[in-house]
């Protein structure tokens, strides 16, 4: 059967820990035909670079497939546990034939294998990372703690990868994409998932560090404070407070509205020389 894509550091327990051995005396790897070879459900990667498979297809043409991939045996072949991309470039490079470990595995073994290997290699994608651990908590019952013990990862690290699936989809999309790294999603779950979306674009368009966007994220969320020196918003018209967070929204920082008998007055602040370029460009359309 042709392998067709499915949706899914130094480890502490590492694969052998949670891969049944065989015992003493029998045989390692054998050749399996690829044709027989079932694509695996439990697979947590869902990304495959297209240069990297080029790149090891190239390998495997040359030399061969050096590491076995892990499969456990079905009535009609083998499910593919570990080693999909291998897979992959093998039959991109035309082999009929792949060196294989056969281990019987059941639902969870499998889920767990595909997760430790995928990480241990850092191809998943933090998304795709939360994506198998929220399976094995809802699917298998696994607490954040059991979970950190067979990953190998810090609880907190578990945690808070967790939370990344609490993001909207928009602003997972950023992350699984690299277009932001986990510190800027979580910077950014502090806001409403309305805001989140608009957030993003800021923090891309602009490339702000998660410091900056951390700041940002506190300027929003921060109730204006009554001050002597500053005009004061009329709080009864609610046009003026659209209009006043849209503004804020849009240049990504404090804007406060107040009108008078002859107008009003804007005020924009800033909090660093960078910012104060940033929002000239924003407003000119030209550079300081």
């Amino acid at each position: 059967m042709i392998i067709r894509p499915d949706r899914g550091h130094g480890l502490g327990r590492g694969l052998a820990a949670l891969i049944p051995q065989r015992a003493p005396g029998s045989s390692g790897s054998l050749e399996i035909p690829i044709s027989r070879i079932q694509t695996n459900p439990n697979q947590p990667r869902q990304r495959f670079a297209e240069e990297d498979l080029a790149s090891l297809t190239a390998s495997i043409r040359e030399h061969g497939v050096l590491q076995p991939i892990l499969v456990t045996e079905l009535v009609d072949g083998y499910r593919l546990v570990a080693g999909e991309r291998r897979v992959r470039a093998a039959q991109a490079a035309g082999l009929e034939r792949v060196p294989a470990i056969i281990r019987q595995l059941d639902e969870q073994a499998q889920l767990e294998v595909a997760l430790v290997e995928n990480l241990q290699r850092e191809d998943l994608d933090p998304i795709e990372a939360a994506r198998g651990f929220r399976r094995l908590v809802d699917e298998f019952g696994f607490s954040q703690e059991r979970i950190a013990e067979r990953v190998g990862r810090a609880r907190s690290t578990v945690a808070n990868t967790l939370r990344l699936l609490d993001l909207a989809p928009t602003v997972q999309a950023a992350i699984a994409d690299r277009r932001m790294t986990e510190g800027h999603g979580r910077a950014i779950g502090g806001l409403a998932a309305d805001h989140q979306v608009r957030v993003v674009d800021s923090v891309i368009a602009q490339d702000l560090s998660v410091r900056e966007t951390e700041e940002l994220v506190r300027r929003l969320r921060e109730p204006k404070r009554e001050r002597l020196d500053a005009p004061q918003p009329d709080r009864g018209d609610p046009d003026l407070q659209r209009v006043e967070e849209d503004l804020r929204r849009s240049l990504g920082t404090k804007v406060s509205l107040a009108r008078s008998r002859r107008g009003g007055r804007i005020v924009i602040e800033y909090y660093s020389d960078e910012e104060l370029g940033r929002l000239y460009e924003r407003l000119t359309g030209g550079t300081a």
